[in-house]
């Protein structure tokens, strides 16, 4: 397979990375560990969790499946910023929180070093030097490799270049957005910076919560094990609109005539859109990462890219996977 540069590191990253979101929850201990395995001896080589991905129970799965040599050859990722106890100063991007959740991770994740540590969402009360001046001494002390954000927009992610240039702090080397066919909008703005600034984009929900794998039927109907039935009143659930569904129809007939899983279409549209490093798959099982694993191999062809923005335009939306960012205010027709 190719692998790609991390932004501007030199680290080179397998085009899928493996999402461990579900380790801990709804995929157990043993089934997560030998999703991690079968990745990894198939070439993927960066994992992705956090620190609020269930309790702490994710981090620890993780870290326990990479023990002995996979550890040196894996790009670890996790995040912080999520509160994660009772105390009013247990969240958030301070040098205090920080500091105590980088070293909670270590101890979960069972190494002595993160490689890349990443904000989870942005916290527009903290001053961005004091975010970025905590996380540079961490990276000083050897306990982070690399930093990046998650869900920021674009103009955050510009300031935190600009201070990271202005008071020669640590620099975000990635930013991990939602993006997939169904909500396009980091086009517009995140995407450009990226390529000028050559920040990796590695794109949280590319499969846009199953709706682009044919999971839905109706908005009605939803699958009895699917985050949106399971949390009705949640951000999963309001993702779930019938346009998105009507589109999720669309794709899978589409995927069929190409050959394709819907799934394996998904990540492959995703993974070879401008800027892109690696899409992050979060399978449940390994059936779904046997499916999703061919596509390390694939390429996207014009003719696929063309049927794939006739469905959504490039920059467009039919679901608004932003809701979770708490500074997108543009909503997104349901129907």
């Amino acid at each position: 397979m190719d692998y790609r540069s991390l932004g501007r590191t030199g680290v080179f990253v397998s085009p899928l990375c493996l999402g461990a979101m579900n380790f801990g929850d709804r995929t157990d201990t043993a089934d997560a560990i030998r999703i991690i395995h079968a990745a990894l001896d198939a070439g993927i080589n960066i994992v992705d969790t956090a620190n609020s991905y269930n309790v702490g129970r994710s981090e620890q799965i993780v870290g326990q499946a990479l023990q002995g040599a996979r550890r040196a050859t894996t790009l670890l990722a996790t995040k912080a910023r999520s509160k994660v106890g009772p105390d009013r100063n247990d969240g958030g991007l301070s040098r205090r929180h920080l500091f105590q959740a980088v070293e909670a991770s270590l101890r979960r994740l069972n190494t002595d070093y993160i490689d890349l540590y990443q904000m989870h969402r942005p916290e527009p009360d903290v001053p961005i030097d004091e975010t970025l001046g905590a996380l540079t001494d961490l990276v000083r002390a050897g306990k982070v490799r690399y930093i990046g954000c998650s869900t920021y927009p674009a103009w955050m992610v510009m300031e935190a270049l600009a201070a990271s240039e202005k008071h020669h702090l640590a620099r975000f080397v990635s930013e991990q957005p939602p993006y997939s066919l169904l909500d396009r909008r980091i086009e517009n703005e995140l995407v450009p910076l990226a390529l000028k600034y050559n920040l990796a984009i590695l794109p949280w929900a590319p499969l846009a919560q199953g709706l682009l794998a044919g999971r839905y039927a109706s908005a009605e109907a939803l699958p009895a094990d699917s985050r949106a039935a399971v949390k009705p009143s949640s951000v999963y659930a309001d993702r779930i609109t019938a346009r998105g569904i009507a589109v999720g129809r669309q794709f899978a007939q589409l995927a069929a005539r190409f050959g394709k899983t819907a799934a394996q279409l998904g990540l492959l549209w995703c993974k070879d859109q401008p800027a892109v490093t690696a899409p992050i798959f979060g399978p449940r099982t390994l059936e779904q990462l046997t499916d999703a694993l061919p596509v390390l191999e694939m390429k996207l062809s014009d003719e696929e890219r063309a049927a794939c923005d006739a469905l959504v335009p490039p920059g467009g939306a039919v679901s608004n996977f932003h809701n979770s960012s708490g500074w997108l205010k543009t909503p997104v027709a349901a129907n």
